[in-house]
């Protein structure tokens, strides 16, 4: 990169904020790598070639590589939860996430397969199920109808790691259903009683 080419990518940018988005454009960099589809390709080195920075830019930032994966994990998670707590509905929930994770199916393979093959993201995703779990009990009036709090954590639960197989599934091509049928099953499964124990 030249010296110009670094005055305009920069320029106009107010010295406080360029760290912040240096840190940003690092993370895009990281999504992209973690979920590509032939499986995770993530260095340092190939972050900062994706976001076309040093890797001095890269440890003003992060520390390692882990704290970069997790930093990468969490804000793929983060825009999965905002998609949920901003919906209104099951079915606008079930096609917020299927916008966010299936039609970026990076996205999707970052949460749902990076944790099975980058160990590092072993205990993040541990981290993240009880907040899933956590919007689930609240918001879901079929598990929010529950009296026990006992049982509507274990509905909840049982509800996430059904919806976690199906769009895993999904994602990796194994199911036939067309996107609508997806969505139908996913939403009368939230809906349905049958559901609960």
């Amino acid at each position: 990169m030249t010296s110009g080419q670094r005055r305009g990518r920069w320029s106009g940018v107010p010295l406080e904020d360029r760290q912040a988005r240096r840190r940003g454009d690092l993370i895009d960099a990281g999504v992209q790598l973690l979920g590509s589809a032939g499986g995770p390709a993530l260095t340092v080195r190939a972050v900062c070639r994706q976001a076309n920075l040093t890797e001095r830019y890269f440890y003003e930032s992060f520390t390692d590589r882990d704290e970069f994966v997790r930093a990468a994990y969490d804000d793929v998670c983060q825009r999965a939860m905002a998609t949920l707590m901003s919906a209104t509905t099951a079915r606008e929930a079930v096609e917020g996430f299927v916008a966010l994770m299936v039609d970026d199916p990076v996205r999707g393979r970052v949460l749902l397969l990076a944790p099975e093959v980058e160990p590092v993201l072993t205990r993040s995703g541990a981290e993240w199920m009880p907040n899933f779990i956590d919007l689930l009990q609240r918001t879901l009036p079929t598990i929010t109808e529950i009296t026990d709090p006992v049982t509507q954590h274990m509905a909840a639960t049982s509800l996430l790691g059904a919806l976690t197989a199906l769009f895993t599934a999904y994602l990796g091509g194994r199911l036939a259903a067309t996107r609508d049928q997806f969505i139908d099953y996913c939403v009368d499964m939230l809906l349905s009683r049958a559901a609960i124990p």
